[in-house]
This record gives C-alpha cells, sequence and structure tokens, in this order.
C-alpha cells in the first residue's frame, strides 16, 4: 500500500466510515481495503482515537506541541541557571 500521512482529522473521518461499514456486515480486510489502510493501522487508529471528536483531538494534539515547547524552555532556564552558578563560584 502506498504510504501517506493522515491528519487526525481524516483518520477520525475514516473511523466514522469504517463504523458504518463494518456495521453493515463488511469485514475489517474489506472495510481497510476501501479505506486504503492495513488492518494494523486501522486497529492502532481505533485505540488511539477511538470516541474522540475532531475538536478534541485537535486541541490534544495543540496540548502536545506547547508542552513540548514548554520543556524546551525549562531546559533552557536550568542550563542558564547551572552557567550562573558555576561563574559565580568562579568555576569558569
Amino acid at each position: 500500500m502506498k504510504r501517506k500521512r493522515h491528519t487526525p482529522e481524516e483518520i477520525i473521518k475514516k473511523l466514522r466510515e469504517a463504523a458504518t461499514q463494518l456495521a453493515g456486515g463488511q469485514s475489517v480486510e474489506e472495510v481497510c481495503k476501501k479505506l486504503e489502510v492495513s488492518p494494523p493501522t486501522y486497529h492502532r487508529w481505533r485505540q488511539e482515537y477511538g470516541g474522540a471528536k475532531e475538536e478534541t483531538v485537535k486541541r490534544l494534539k495543540e496540548l502536545e506541541k506547547e508542552n513540548v515547547r514548554l520543556k524546551r524552555l525549562v531546559a533552557d532556564q536550568a542550563l542558564d541557571i547551572s552557567i550562573l552558578k558555576e561563574v559565580a563560584t568562579g568555576k569558569w
């Protein structure tokens, strides 16, 4: 299958499509072929995005990005503090 990165919104839409097709009596393999994803990918998506709404997923991704940015800031500040402590003690 061709590799493609899906946005969280696309994943949720595909999971909804899959749910309707599965309710119609199709097998997981058939649904995955129609959605152009592998069965392991479908199961991983279902586990990660199972009952989520698009707004929830967007907010979660934004929070993850903000968390990474804040961790980087804290690491920079800790480095600055350690440098200032070394300068203050005369180790430089």
